[in-house]
């Protein structure tokens, strides 16, 4: 699908068809659309579905007046209770007198552009424009990273109360989105310095300050990702130990358990057989004060080791 959007009165606007200056938002485009706009914009058609491709990092590209910037832009899934946080790539195009956006799906970061909801935004600006998404996405990435912290948090505190296997998975899942989120924060702070180089696209002087204010929002992102993760990660370790402790504490009382089960067992064995020759053998109650005797020596030294 293809969308068209200028700004009108200080605010972006979806519009009918193409002008000039306008901003190309394409969201899983067909076949027929990818050709139109590689005709239409004269975009090499590999830089052009090198911004479709999922698996691209943040990297810049250019190809005869056409610069591709791929960024790794983060979302969030929800699946009944279950949240998972991930990272999808999104094509910025700069052409000559347009910029086009290319995703394969809906992005939250774009939506927000499209419904008005960032302001002070020009489309015809083609350098801010792009800036600006870039802002958004480090704004979007901090959000996130807080949500993450938050139920990392509460995940935890549900730990400590019970280990179970399902808050485990959780943690584990938070740790997954961590990773998934510092790889993509370090791959776009690296394009962001190569843009500040100036040699892909143009800055303006009125630039360098909002360029400036996003490497300095994706390098706060950098830090809380990398805190958050090392934070998790010894956390882990941590009721990792607890259950290994945990279950070792189980395997003594249980051992200690079969140790005294076993002393009953034996002495009824040996003055079951019927033997004459056993002491204590005539009289009925002998057996009985031999397994009390032997318990509560047993016990009493399982308990001196610690065992029991």
């Amino acid at each position: 699908m293809i969308s068209y959007y200028k700004t009108i009165d200080g605010h972006i606007t979806e519009i009918k068809k193409y002008e000039l200056g306008c901003w190309i938002n394409c969201v899983s485009p067909k076949d027929e659309e990818v050709t139109s706009l590689i005709k239409d914009f004269n975009i090499e058609p590999e830089l052009f579905r090198a911004s479709l491709d999922e698996e691209e990092t943040s990297h810049i590209d250019m190809e005869e007046g056409t610069t591709l910037i791929t960024i790794d832009t983060p979302i969030v899934e929800k699946d009944g209770k279950n949240i998972t946080y991930l990272t999808v790539p999104l094509g910025v195009m700069i052409t000559q007198d347009n910029v086009i956006t290319v995703s394969l799906r809906e992005n939250p970061i774009i939506n927000e552009f499209a419904e008005g909801v960032v302001r002070g935004v020009h489309t015809n600006l083609k350098t801010q424009f792009v800036l600006f998404i870039m802002l958004k996405t480090a704004t979007k990435y901090l959000q996130y990273l807080n949500q993450i912290d938050r139920i990392s948090n509460q995940v935890e505190k549900e730990l400590r109360k019970s280990m179970r296997n399902k808050e485990l998975i959780q943690l584990s899942e938070i740790e997954k989105s961590l990773v998934y989120f510092s790889a993509s924060l370090k791959s776009t702070n690296a394009t962001l310095e190569k843009i500040m180089r100036g040699r892909y696209i143009k800055l303006y002087e009125e630039d360098q300050e909002l360029l400036e204010d996003v490497l300095i929002e994706f390098k706060q992102a950098i830090e809380m990702s990398n805190v958050y993760l090392n934070i998790l990660s010894r956390t882990m370790d941590s009721f990792s130990s607890i259950i290994s402790n945990n279950l070792n504490n189980v395997m003594k009382t249980l051992t200690s358990i079969t140790i005294l089960i076993a002393i009953p067992t034996l002495i009824s064995g040996i003055y079951g057989m019927n033997n004459p020759g056993i002491p204590g053998m005539e009289q009925t109650w002998v057996p009985f004060i031999l397994m009390g005797v032997l318990t509560l020596i047993t016990a009493w030294w399982l308990k001196k080791t610690d065992l029991l």
